[in-house]
């Protein structure tokens, strides 16, 4: 059978969005394997899916599959992507629209013809919810890492990250580093690790090695994660310009109990079609 899908990226975190709310299909792991090889099949970091509503309040279900074949929770840029391809595919006319994943409900709202505000929820930092091995909640954890003494902090953004704080992120080792710690036993369900430099409180630059995929160009939960992180060891503003390698996002967080709101945005790539 044909498949539409569209391409698009959010700061060249780059997807295949497929619709099955108008078409019908099912996508294996293998399958997903198979079409995120770059050599042989479309490319891409993720693959969005885009499903009705389970929950009557709201108006999709979105789900995620990571390169490797993994389902996983969240996807910030993959959020953004979302908003303009049910926008721009007719499959909704609203500006705000209510999304559910399989770690909850957010809410995505299209800003002007370029950008996209997400509503990501409110970071969850109790180590049994990240999940976080370790006995209470705090702002750096210690944690060995075949003989290197490492401090970072464990947010969840309905998804595990670690954060490292280093000097610069264009030296930081981020692949040496990064497929050792997602793979950390004190990670049960992998995380994804995130280099952040502070440039000043309200400027930082960050880099990360995602769970399932390697370096990305660019992670919305990521630069999420990474903002609570600075925020609870002292060293960021509410509202901080966070600069990945593939571009810029605009965050916000208050602080407890409070969602972390993102802006930024999503490009169209080109249309096509697969043959499952």
């Amino acid at each position: 059978m044909l498949l539409r899908f569209t391409k698009m990226h959010g700061l060249g975190n780059d997807f295949a969005v497929i619709d099955l709310v108008t078409q019908h299909a099912r996508i294996s792991a293998e399958q997903v394997r198979r079409l995120a090889d770059r050599h042989f099949g479309i490319g891409f970091d993720q693959m969005l899916i885009v499903e009705p509503p389970q929950n009557p309040e709201v108006d999709f279900r979105y789900r995620i599959f990571n390169a490797d074949g993994s389902e996983v929770e969240q996807c910030g840029n993959g959020a953004r992507c979302f908003a303009r391809f049910v926008r721009d595919k007719k499959l909704t006319h609203k500006d705000r629209i209510r999304v559910e994943t399989s770690s909850g409900v957010i809410e995505l709202q299209l800003v002007g013809n370029k950008e996209v505000r997400v509503n990501m929820g409110v970071p969850m930092l109790e180590p049994a919810a990240i999940p976080f091995q370790a006995d209470a909640r705090q702002a750096t954890y210690e944690l060995d890492l075949e003989r290197q003494a490492l401090t970072l902090s464990a947010v969840s953004m309905g998804n595990p990250h670690a954060v490292l704080l280093v000097e610069d992120v264009d030296s930081a080792p981020v692949l040496e580093l990064g497929p050792r710690l997602e793979h950390h036993p004190r990670f049960p369900q992998r995380c994804n690790v995130g280099f952040l430099q502070i440039i000043n409180r309200r400027e930082a630059r960050l880099r990360v090695f995602e769970r399932g995929v390697g370096e990305t160009l660019a992670c919305g939960t990521g630069a999420c994660a990474a903002l609570v992180a600075g925020r609870l060891r002292g060293l960021l503003d509410e509202e901080v310009t966070m600069q990945l390698p593939g571009g810029t996002l605009k965050l916000a967080w208050k602080g407890d109990n409070q969602p972390v709101i993102m802006t930024g945005p999503a490009t169209r790539v080109y249309e096509g079609q697969i043959r499952l």
